[in-house]
């Protein structure tokens, strides 16, 4: 069933999903190399519950932790760990929030150091394209506007593998609710969208192959050739014109970037331009 939320409950669903923001910019700070993911996990989850959350995912359908952290060729679900963070790493950090009987979710991706360019463009790319999704999620377009809108970008123009096994959703009581938001189809397929809707839009995007495999532990999802997977996601509401990101990026690329070390061959998401 697709929801229709009412102005007072977007307003709700903005209030988790900046939560997410809040601590996702948190992570941004925190993030270096040495420390563990299981670290940033145990930070956020401390954050999130001093600011009266709940961390949507801990405890989802077994799911161990607050935070899914996936680093370099973890496309998404991945547990933290006693694993530490090292120069050239990249990570994707995918939250949820629920407060006032709503979720927030959404998910950056972080270059830790000296990241190679090609990976580096990967992510510049999967970000333009969560953008480009986010921006069809308008009142009488279909769910096969966004879909398109991120695959043509970033495998017709990039020629980068679009995971097909996992797509984006709605969100609103639930983490995870109707339709389902595939990162890849035709203009003009699907739901028609409305005023009302509220969606997580979220790219997962491979400098290699789009095939994945899911490890042992039921939950890992990690790319089949071994190359890098950059995800990004936004909280979205169905707009007249142009959807609304509800969660906000700009100050996690902040954050971002007063943690860093600016040189000239210095990376920060937030500032890269695409060629």
């Amino acid at each position: 069933m697709i929801h229709i939320r009412s102005k007072d409950e977007i307003e709700l669903i903005r209030k988790s999903a900046l939560m997410v923001t809040a601590t996702l910019t948190e992570v941004a700070s925190f993030l270096k190399p040495g420390i563990t993911t299981e670290s940033i996990d145990q930070m956020a989850e401390t954050f999130i519950r001093d600011n009266g959350g709940i961390p949507s995912f801990k405890g989802y359908g077994g799911f161990p932790a607050s935070l899914c952290i996936s680093v370099n060729e973890v496309v998404v679900h991945g547990f933290p760990s006693k694993y530490e963070l090292k120069d050239g790493d990249i990570i994707s950090v995918d939250c949820g929030v629920l407060m006032n009987g709503y979720h927030g979710d959404h998910a950056y991706t972080f270059a830790i150091g000296n990241v190679k360019p090609e990976v580096l463009k990967l992510l510049s790319v999967t970000k333009e394209s969560l953008m480009r999704g986010v921006a069809q999620a308008c009142v009488n377009n279909r769910i096969g506007d966004i879909s398109f809108a991120v695959e043509n970008f970033t495998n017709k123009e990039y020629g980068y593998g679009v995971v097909r096994e996992l797509v984006g959703h709605g969100v609103g009581k639930k983490l995870h609710e109707d339709p389902q938001v595939p990162n890849y189809g035709r203009r003009g397929d699907g739901k028609r969208l409305k005023e009302g809707m509220v969606l997580a839009i979220e790219p997962m995007i491979n400098l290699g192959t789009r095939d994945v495999r899911t490890l042992e532990d039921g939950w890992t999802v990690v790319t089949a050739d071994g190359k890098a997977s950059a995800h990004y996601e936004h909280t979205t509401a169905v707009r007249n014109g142009k959807g609304e990101a509800l969660s906000n990026f700009a100050p996690i690329e902040v954050a971002e970037l007063a943690n860093k070390e600016l040189t000239p061959n210095s990376y920060v998401t937030g500032m890269v331009v695409v060629a």
